[in-house]
């Protein structure tokens, strides 16, 4: 306890030292911020009782407390497994402490709950980095009131991913994000449209709907025909998964902006055939008709289908979002698309009474979601469910109550006793509409483009199927770049100066 107490002055003398040195660098002229951890995990980890006491011995020696969690993936985690606010019991009576505003983070995407911190003395500011990435205007839409405008953060990390990967970020929800320099894409205005007028989008999924809601922006007449009566695609039938509710907002925000707009007509229950597409006499036609899990091996691994008995029952990620799910039995799911879809689907089926085995020729689960922080959360929530796992196993041939698995690395082959198989392998484009239309001669009905956009060109996550929609919007009636890159480049030199050398 002694060596605790001196340690503790230590730190206070240490930062009370820098921070004195920060006020005397910027000459007063600056706020002085101290970022604190609210609770580091592990035994020699500054812990909320020890933050606690670290500020009542500090009070008001910096400007303002910013009080995180500890770890990045405790700090942002998923709307997955971390609800909004998640962070208040660790940070609730720390304004006690001192007489400077405190601000805390928590993925804040409602106002209410927003408010509710600062009227109930929890926090003077609310912090929103991935909320204001989705919306960077939030403050100001909350300012005026202006709340069904308001683009929430569907808590998907995706925006992570591009730090983790070293490529371009991008957000799910705001499709304007990284190319608002690049592109002059702005995240709530569009440029003005060209010389034609009408568009016609076929399919409704997070694709159509940013496609249709920005032509609409841009001032085009727009259609989107939608077959099923539902709008959102994909994002609607996984927004009833575990976990995923939040994921829904990419659809919500969409439908609500679009339902007012006067130059929109929206056509529920409406397949679409090449002659109809031929017949509507739009302008501009996009099919972005989503895709489709397979019913196979075929991913990453495997190339060809495997041996299969006709007696195995097997699934796709597309029958149990359709509520044709196995219950009571032994199941066997495995995963080499590697992202989030896998470990949703298992918990699923737990949830449905089934023992799972979970096969995937990778050595950990869902691990491509190491780049959204949530692997080690995602591995931990199966474990819990009793989930077992065969990490470096792909099936080889599935026989009508087993299934052989071989080993990725050493070909050695074992025998799985299971009653169902549900694949979570690859996506098909559905794309038999667009090659079905492009056989006709469309340009002489007065279709100047026709494009296949999204999922049905190119399955990939829910962001990129949103920004494709809005790069196809926003390439209408403009100018064809040929080879030439579709974005500004800035270019970085180093200026030598003089020489260092003696």
């Amino acid at each position: 306890a002694a060596q605790q107490r001196v340690a503790a002055q230590q730190h206070r003398h240490l930062h009370a030292e820098l921070v004195e040195d920060a006020r005397e660098t910027t000459k007063g002229e600056l706020g002085i911020t101290l970022r604190m951890s609210l609770h580091e995990a592990g035994t020699h980890g500054f812990s909320n009782a020890e933050l606690r006491d670290f500020i009542a011995m500090h009070a008001d020696l910096p400007d303002l407390w910013d009080l995180a969690h500890g770890t990045w993936e405790a700090c942002s985690g998923t709307s997955r497994f971390t609800p909004e606010g998640a962070q208040e019991d660790l940070v609730k009576g720390i304004k006690d402490l001192t007489t400077k505003p405190v601000v805390g983070v928590g993925r804040f995407t409602s106002p209410d709950a927003m408010v509710r911190q600062i009227k109930a003395g929890i926090l003077d500011f609310i912090g929103a980095a991935r909320p204001s990435i989705a919306d960077p205007f939030l403050p100001k839409k909350v300012e005026e009131g202006r709340y069904e405008d308001i683009r929430e953060c569907i808590g998907c990390n995706i925006c992570v991913s591009g730090d983790m990967t070293g490529g371009i970020s991008r957000c799910t929800q705001n499709t304007a994000f990284m190319e608002e320099w690049r592109k002059g894409w702005h995240p709530d205005r569009a440029r003005p449209k060209g010389q034609s007028t009408s568009v016609l989008i076929v399919g409704a999924g997070p694709t159509g709907l940013e496609a249709a809601l920005q032509a609409a922006r841009r001032g085009y007449k727009v259609t989107l025909a939608e077959a099923s009566t539902t709008l959102g695609g994909r994002v609607a039938k996984e927004r009833q998964l575990p976990g995923l509710s939040a994921w829904g907002r990419v659809a919500d925000y969409r439908t609500g902006q679009l339902a007012p707009m006067p130059n929109v007509e929206i056509y529920r229950d409406s397949p679409l055939a090449p002659e109809d597409i031929l017949a509507m006499g739009a302008d501009h036609v996009a099919i972005a008709t989503g895709a489709t899990w397979r019913r196979d091996v075929v991913a990453r691994l495997h190339l060809h289908p495997i041996p299969t008995d006709p007696g195995m029952p097997v699934y796709t990620p597309d029958d149990l979002m359709a509520g044709r799910i196995p219950e009571g039995l032994t199941v066997t799911l495995y995963d080499d698309d590697h992202f989030y879809m896998g470990s949703v689907l298992a918990e699923l089926l737990v949830q449905r009474g089934n023992k799972v085995h979970f096969v995937t020729p990778s050595v950990k689960v869902a691990e491509w979601t190491d780049n959204t922080l949530e692997q080690g959360t995602i591995m931990r929530r199966l474990m819990e469910l009793d989930v077992t796992f065969h990490f470096s196993k792909a099936p080889e041939a599935i026989g009508q109550k087993e299934i052989t698995l071989g080993c990725t690395w050493t070909g050695r082959q074992s025998v799985l006793p299971t009653e169902a198989v549900v694949y979570v392998t690859s996506r098909t484009p559905n794309d038999q509409l667009f090659h079905a239309t492009h056989a006709f001669d469309w340009l002489a009905e007065g279709i100047r483009s026709l494009k296949l956009i999204g999922d049905a060109a190119a399955p990939g996550p829910i962001a990129w199927a949103t920004y494709a929609g809005r790069a196809w919007a926003e390439g209408l009636d403009m100018p064809d770049r040929g080879d030439a890159l579709s974005f500004r480049r800035e270019i970085a030199a180093l200026d030598p100066g003089a020489s260092l050398l003696p």
